[in-house]
């Protein structure tokens, strides 16, 4: 039977609990345990995929087609385990599925409450397909105090006299503030917090402190008194230099052998950790830097590309360099054509990301155009690599009024909405004018690579699957004209209907997918397209 790790936060927001939870993972997993991580967001939507990356941050999909938090790129990237859609859950689902069940009459005309009818049903999802698992942990989203995360919280308490003595244990996640006119660290705030928490009914087993300062064995001592927990059992959390050095820091703190002695679990020898040593490692002492300009449309929050980020810095850790992000709102380039090359000069290498909407899409266009003509690297994710078609259309395919539907009508639709398509289920068939939450392709789809092509020795083989998240294609109705002016069409999906990746077999590195590979890529196994991407960078890099 799983054992369980329930974990919240407290006092602010935005404390690390996702990464704390990934590291975690990721030392059980070490110390050879089979683990799995969930995340529970007290919010409203179903789910976050018609939410800004302003307001959200990315939205991560997983091989079943789940859009989720990005917390489950974070678990994926530290533990290997593919996520799927039974992993993240909102109060908009619970509700949801609440409210369904109502109409249809399965509560046979009884009252619909929070208790129990709520609460029963976060506790089917914690509970639910975890055969053979060692440990699942269960992050919940917000902080203790929220009215939108009590639900979750009185839940966790239910659920952790159900499963029983040695079946669960609690980490709390809170902030040790500096106060620097004081030169003091303070415990107050995390003392409210976790008698808050336990006025709500569940007592934390480990504390995990994050503070800007080492905390001292006299403020552990105090912790530990005031929360009723070992003093063992209070974790200092401080700001690591890469968040792939948090397994080692945290290993370090001992929060993996507390919590398997909170679980009555004598650990036996020590974690497997050369994985992490290594990464580390490379990190710390890289043999150069290259620097790759992205040019997208939310840069202003970096969160909005977090896997895209990390796949970048997995790049550099293949080949062991640093990765400096130059982060480019392609708006400017719409305003000013002479900013382009101002600021892409200094670029190694040039990606556009995935977007959607009109805004900023020339720009982006402009940057595909500049590393088409200077020969730059270039790698365009979704809509960058639609953005390269339509350049591809009009500068070297004669077609001057190519464009995409997306942007409005046009005469030229180089670009156009998908309306049905083949997956595992069959036919798969969407309405233009439908739910933006039910009009997209979303989730793992294989593709067919053709066998000399640039893409095919990059992954080493002609047959891939690749996660998606997208309600546009390109029309193959101009593959002929592109093909003609250097972009090849190669990879295809199994049935030769849609372009799943474009190539410019003459340029020095040259690729559009319509797929998201950063949502597959791992620091201990970087994903082959960003590993060479950057090795190209790296190879431009000694050019200039």
């Amino acid at each position: 039977m799983a054992r369980y790790i329930f974990i919240t936060g407290g006092v602010v927001s935005s404390l690390g609990k996702g990464l704390m939870a990934a590291s975690l993972a990721a030392l059980l997993q070490a110390r050879g345990y089979r683990v799995r991580i969930r995340k529970f967001d007290p919010y409203l939507n179903v789910d976050p995929g018609t939410m800004s990356p302003y307001q959200h941050g990315e939205v991560y999909v997983t091989d079943d087609g789940a859009e989720t938090d990005l917390d489950l790129g974070h678990y994926e990237r530290f533990t290997g385990v593919s996520a799927r859609q039974s992993d993240n859950v909102t109060s908009g689902r619970i509700y949801s599925q609440i409210i369904q069940r109502e109409r249809r009459g399965d509560y046979l005309g009884a009252t619909v409450q929070v208790i129990p009818h709520v609460t029963d049903a976060i506790k089917e999802f914690a509970t639910a397909d975890t055969e053979d698992l060692d440990f699942v942990l269960c992050e919940i989203g917000g902080t203790v105090g929220d009215i939108e995360s009590l639900p979750f919280i009185e839940a966790i308490r239910q659920l952790r006299n159900e499963l029983g003595r040695g079946q669960s244990i609690s980490i709390h996640v809170t902030l040790v503030p500096f106060i620097s006119a004081a030169g003091e660290l303070k415990t107050k705030p995390t003392q409210h917090s976790v008698r808050e928490l336990a006025a709500l009914g569940v007592q934390p087993d480990v504390l995990v402190c994050r503070c800007e300062r080492p905390l001292p064995e006299s403020e552990r001592a105090k912790i530990a008194l005031f929360c009723n927990v070992p003093k063992s059992a209070v974790i200092p959390a401080l700001d690591a230099s890469s968040i792939y050095a948090v397994p080692l820091q945290y290993h370090a703190e001992g929060i993996d052998t507390e919590v398997l002695s909170a679980f009555g679990i004598e650990p036996e020898g020590s974690p497997d950790l050369s994985r992490w040593t290594e990464i580390v490692d490379r990190q710390t002492h890289p043999e150069g830097e290259v620097t790759i300009g992205v040019v997208g449309k939310y840069v202003g929050l970096p969160d909005a590309y977090k896997s895209l980020n990390e796949a970048l810095v997995h790049g550099g850790i293949a080949n062991r360099v640093k990765v400096n992000i130059r982060w480019i709102d392609a708006e400017l380039f719409e305003k000013d054509e002479g900013e382009v090359a101002a600021a892409l000069e200094p670029c190694h290498a040039i990606l556009v990301p995935g977007a959607f909407g009109s805004r900023g899409a020339e720009g982006k266009i402009a940057s595909v155009r500049f590393a088409r003509e200077r020969n730059v690297p270039y790698f365009g994710i979704c809509f960058g690599m639609q953005m390269a078609c339509i350049e591809g259309a009009r500068d070297t395919a004669g077609i001057a009024k190519a464009s995409s539907t997306e942007f409005g009508p046009t005469d030229e639709p180089v670009v156009g909405i998908i309306t049905e398509w083949m997956s595992e289920q069959g036919l798969e068939k969407r309405e233009e004018g439908g739910d933006l939450g039910g009009t997209m392709r979303l989730g793992a789809y294989p593709a067919t690579l053709d066998g000399n092509s640039v893409v095919s020795s990059i992954y080493g083989t002609t047959e891939i699957s690749e996660r998606h998240r997208h309600r546009y294609e390109v029309n193959t109705g101009y593959r002929d004209a592109l093909e003609k002016g250097g972009l090849v069409f190669s990879g295809m999906s199994p049935d030769g209907t849609l372009p799943e990746i474009v190539e410019r077999p003459d340029h020095p590195w040259f690729v559009g997918v319509q797929f998201h590979p950063e949502l597959k890529s791992k620091p201990f196994d970087p994903h082959p397209l960003f590993a060479s991407f950057i090795a190209a960078a790296v190879r431009q890099s000694r050019l200039v």
